[in-house]
């Protein structure tokens, strides 16, 4: 009786360890994700998976022009080190329980990042009075501002590639570089 209690022992003090492990790399490191919905069409696709580095978030770097990264699109929300946490919890448990899976993230593309300014006319974007040549959208924008926006310190700029079929920073505003959790690498 005495080896079987050990080797249960055993068993369960593995799987924890093997869980702490996971989420850790989770966390910090690398993030298994899917894509829901068609607003990086033709670049991703719905129900596609995805590999996230979170090595980026990590260390609060702003990323670079054309990255594909995830958002946090609630940019009013104040982020902490527990939103890091619970959330790639919330996505385990999302596979038995379907409310805790997070709707506020989104994958998009990195148009503007500090300083820039950016105009939308003509169905293009122009980033420092230039036109961006984006071969990756699906097809000319239908969206135009009189306005120009200027991004601020800490913000980028995020737009899906399905252009007329996108909620992205065109209508939340500027992400926080806090609120980029990760750079798509796969």
């Amino acid at each position: 009786m005495n080896t079987i209690l050990h080797e249960v022992y055993e068993w369960v003090y593995s799987i924890i360890i093997a869980l702490a492990i996971a989420m850790v790399i989770h966390i910090f490191f690398f993030q298994p994700t899917r894509v829901s919905g068609e607003s990086m069409v033709p670049t991703l696709h719905n129900g596609e998976y995805l590999i996230v580095s979170k090595l980026g978030h990590v260390m609060g770097d702003v990323p670079d022009y054309g990255d594909i990264v995830i958002i946090d699109s609630r940019v009013l929300y104040e982020r902490t080190w527990k939103d890091d946490v619970t959330e790639p919890m919330n996505n385990y448990l999302a596979f038995f329980n379907h409310d805790l899976q997070t709707k506020s993230v989104w994958v998009k593309r990195v148009i503007g990042r500090p300083g820039d300014t950016l105009a939308f006319r003509d169905g293009k974007v122009w980033r420092n009075g230039e036109p961006l040549d984006e071969p990756y959208i699906n097809e000319p924008m239908n969206y135009s501002r009189k306005d120009e926006i200027k991004i601020p310190e800490g913000y980028v700029f995020c737009m899906g590639d399905n252009r007329n079929h996108s909620s992205d920073s065109r209508f939340i505003g500027p992400v926080p570089v806090d609120h980029v959790l990760g750079k798509v690498i796969w």
